[in-house]
C-alpha cells in the first residue's frame, strides 16, 4: 500500500483507521512502526503537512461517510481488513451503516477496535471531553501537582498512557485469539478505564493507608526529600530518586547530609524539613555541576532536560533515540525488536488512493 515492503513483527497486518484525533491516530503510528499496513478513511480534500507525525507511515483513501455509496466503500475496505480502529462518540460508526454488527456480516474475523474517553456505556458515554477531563474522575489528576493545585501532566496520562496504549494491547490480544478461532471481538477502550487502572499499583496503597488523597505527602509526588525535582542554582532543574536505602546512603554522602536527622530516611513527619534542607543544599550548585558529581552515580539522578536539549544528551544520542523525521528531529519508534530493524520515519502520504485498490491489494496479499 506504501512505496516501499512493510517489515517489522506486524507485517502483513491490514489496519483500517477512521481519521480521528489523539489517541487513535497515535495507535495507528504504533502500529505501523512495528509493521503493519494501514490505509485511513479520510474527509474528500483532505492533505497532510509534512509536520503530521500521526499521519506517518500509512495511505489514505477519501470517502464521504454520509453518502450511502460511500458508505458502501469504506465496508468493502473493512471487509478486508483484519483490524478497524476508529474514535467515534458512540453510536456514530452504527448510524453510518459501519457498525460492528454490518462489519462482522461481512468480516467475522475482524477486530473492532473502538477508542473514548468515557466508553461506549454509562451515563457520561456521549458527553464530549478531552484528555484532562477523563483522568479528572479516576483520581489520577487529583494525585499529580503541588500541594496547592492539581497540575495537567499534557495528555500523557489519558490520551496516550490510559488510551492508546491500551487501545493497542487490546487489538493485539483480540488479534491473537481472532487467528486462532477465526472470530474476531470489538475492543472498548475507554480513557478513563486506562487512566484508572494505570493507578492499580496505588490502589493498595489507598486501601491499606500507605497513599494518602494529599498531595505532596506521598514517596513519589514530591514528599519525599529524596525523591522530586529540585531547583538548581542556575534556575535549572535536577531529578533526584535515591529510594533504596544504598541509594540514599550515596546521595547523602556525594551531597554532603551530614547529621543524625537524616538517618530515619522513611520517617514522614521529617520529610517536609528535610526536604527544605535539600532544596537549599541543591541551590548551591548549576544543573551541570549537580549533573558532573549526581549522574551515572548510585544516586539514582538525572538532570531536568527540555525536549531541545534531550537532543543532545549523550546517553540518547548512543541509543539513537531520535532521527530525522520529514520536519526535523523525532523520537524513535519504540520498542526495538532484535528480528527486525528500527524502521525510519516515512512520510505522510502526499495523496489519496482508491478505495478498489487498497481492497485488491489486501484481497491478493491474503491469497
Amino acid at each position: 500500500m506504501t512505496s516501499q515492503a512493510r517489515s517489522g513483527p506486524l507485517a502483513g497486518l491490514r489496519v483500517v483507521e477512521m481519521a480521528a484525533i489523539g489517541p487513535v491516530p497515535f495507535a495507528g503510528t504504533m502500529l505501523a512502526s512495528m509493521g503493519a499496513e494501514i490505509v485511513r478513511v479520510e474527509r474528500p480534500g483532505k492533505t497532510f503537512a509534512e509536520t503530521d507525525v500521526t499521519a506517518q507511515g500509512r495511505a489514505f483513501v477519501t470517502l464521504d461517510l454520509k453518502d450511502t455509496a460511500d458508505q458502501a466503500r469504506a465496508l468493502d475496505l473493512i471487509a478486508a481488513a483484519d483490524l478497524l480502529l476508529e474514535g467515534f462518540r458512540p453510536g456514530v460508526m452504527e448510524r453510518l451503516g459501519l457498525g460492528p454488527d454490518k462489519a462482522h456480516a461481512r468480516n467475522p474475523a475482524l477486530v473492532y477496535g473502538r477508542m473514548t474517553g468515557w466508553g461506549q456505556e454509562g451515563p457520561l458515554a456521549s458527553a464530549p471531553g478531552h484528555d484532562i477531563n477523563y483522568i479528572a474522575i479516576t483520581g489520577a489528576l487529583h494525585a499529580i501537582g503541588t500541594a496547592e493545585r492539581p497540575t495537567q501532566p499534557l495528555n500523557l496520562v489519558g490520551d496516550y498512557g490510559g488510551g492508546a496504549f491500551y487501545l493497542v494491547v487490546g487489538v493485539l490480544a483480540a488479534l491473537r485469539e481472532a487467528a486462532a478461532t477465526g472470530r474476531g471481538q470489538v475492543v472498548d477502550a475507554a480513557m478513563c478505564d486506562g487512566a484508572l487502572n494505570l493507578l492499580l499499583p496505588y490502589s493498595m496503597g489507598r486501601n491499606t493507608g500507605g497513599w494518602v488523597g494529599e498531595r505532596e505527602q506521598n514517596l513519589l509526588d514530591g514528599g519525599a526529600h529524596f525523591y522530586g525535582s529540585f531547583e538548581c542554582k542556575d534556575g535549572k532543574f535536577f531529578s533526584l530518586g535515591a529510594i533504596e536505602p544504598q541509594f540514599y546512603a550515596e546521595f547523602r554522602r556525594l551531597c554532603g547530609l551530614e547529621g543524625p536527622e537524616w538517618d530515619a530516611q522513611m520517617d514522614k513527619a521529617a520529610w517536609p524539613a528535610l526536604r527544605e534542607k535539600v532544596r537549599a543544599v541543591m541551590k548551591t550548585k548549576t544543573r551541570d555541576e549537580w549533573t558532573a558529581i549526581l549522574e551515572g552515580s548510585d544516586v539514582c539522578a538525572a538532570p531536568i532536560l527540555d525536549y531541545e536539549e534531550a537532543q543532545s544528551h549523550p546517553h540518547l544520542k548512543a541509543r539513537g533515540a531520535f532521527v530525522d523525521g520529514p520536519a526535523g528531529p523525532q523520537p524513535a519508534a519504540a520498542p526495538r525488536f532484535s528480528g527486525h530493524p528500527r524502521p525510519s520515519p516515512a512520510r505522510p502520504p502526499a495523496a489519496p488512493i482508491a478505495v478498489d485498490e487498497a481492497v485488491a491489494r489486501w484481497r491478493d496479499a491474503a491469497k
